[in-house]
């Protein structure tokens, strides 16, 4: 899997000896979504899970799309800045709209798996857990034509269903570092902006949101107006900007014999240094 930790491999296993410790073992499977969904405890304790990669790199992420009314607006600013990045899709979306999806795989955007709903996984079965992680992955691979990499549960909320079926679909979960709580139609670019800058740094990744699926109506534009100060951020920093597969692949190339699992050839891999 390409630059990333297996599920179920040593990164978890240790997290969970290491829970284990403080904990009874039922409660180990309960503390799991209260670390992976709290920024500051995953970065520290499972930086690989957060999205932490190449110190040199920002890896640019977005969720609940596709939607052709602002998603569109997305691609024209990436293809103007020269940016690619990784879309986290809800499988419902896009299968009303496949067309889009091709769209953005044919720009060279990575497309990733955000579930077939947008719904929280500690209300949802084992079963159901399964059913929509493989429904939404499915109709990832039959739009773009490959298997997709990435899986980011809603809200950060990853439990040990999900874990599990994203083993058994051969799919790698990855969250974020930073943010921009851009879901809120009543916060500026500013206010956006102020809460990304707080915690990105090279290495990271980001979380913005090219829909309003889950969010305030029109909040997308927030996230969209943020994207200028973004790049001009990252030039003064030299720092590249591009997808979460260029992002990890180039951090397992950094360290000789780290993270060697197959790259699976995909679109999206290629950026631009800060735009």
């Amino acid at each position: 899997m390409a630059g990333g930790v297996r599920v179920g491999g040593p990164e978890l296993r240790r997290w969970l000896a290491g829970t284990a410790a403080v904990a009874a073992g039922g409660a180990v499977v309960h503390a799991l979504p209260v670390v992976t969904a709290s920024g500051a405890l995953r970065r520290r304790y499972w930086p690989r899970l957060a999205g932490v990669g190449a110190a040199s790199r920002i890896a640019l992420t977005f969720d609940d799309g596709p939607r052709r009314a602002s998603t569109t607006r997305f691609l024209r600013a990436l293809e103007h800045a020269e940016l690619r990045a990784t879309f986290f899709l809800l499988g419902t979306l896009l299968d009303r709209d496949p067309g889009l999806g091709r769209e953005m795989a044919a720009a060279g955007h990575e497309l990733a798996v955000h579930g077939w709903e947008h719904r929280n996984l500690l209300c949802r079965s084992p079963a159901a857990t399964y059913a929509d992680i493989a429904r939404a992955r499915d109709t990832v691979a039959a739009v773009t034509g490959a298997e997709p990499l990435w899986y980011r549960p809603p809200y950060g909320v990853l439990t040990l269903p999900a874990l599990l079926a994203c083993r058994r679909l051969g799919l790698t979960p990855r969250l974020w570092t930073a943010w921009g709580r851009d879901w809120d139609v009543t916060r500026s670019p500013a206010s956006i902006w102020a809460t990304i800058v707080k915690d990105l740094d090279g290495g990271g990744t980001l979380l913005l949101h090219d829909s309003d699926h889950a969010s305030s109506p029109g909040a997308w534009r927030g996230a969209l107006a943020v994207l200028p100060r973004l790049v001009s951020w990252a030039q003064e920093r030299e720092l590249t900007i591009g997808t979460l597969g260029a992002h990890e692949e180039t951090e397992a190339a950094r360290e000789p014999g780290a993270w060697r699992t197959p790259v699976r050839a995909r679109p999206g891999h290629g950026d631009v240094p800060g735009g």
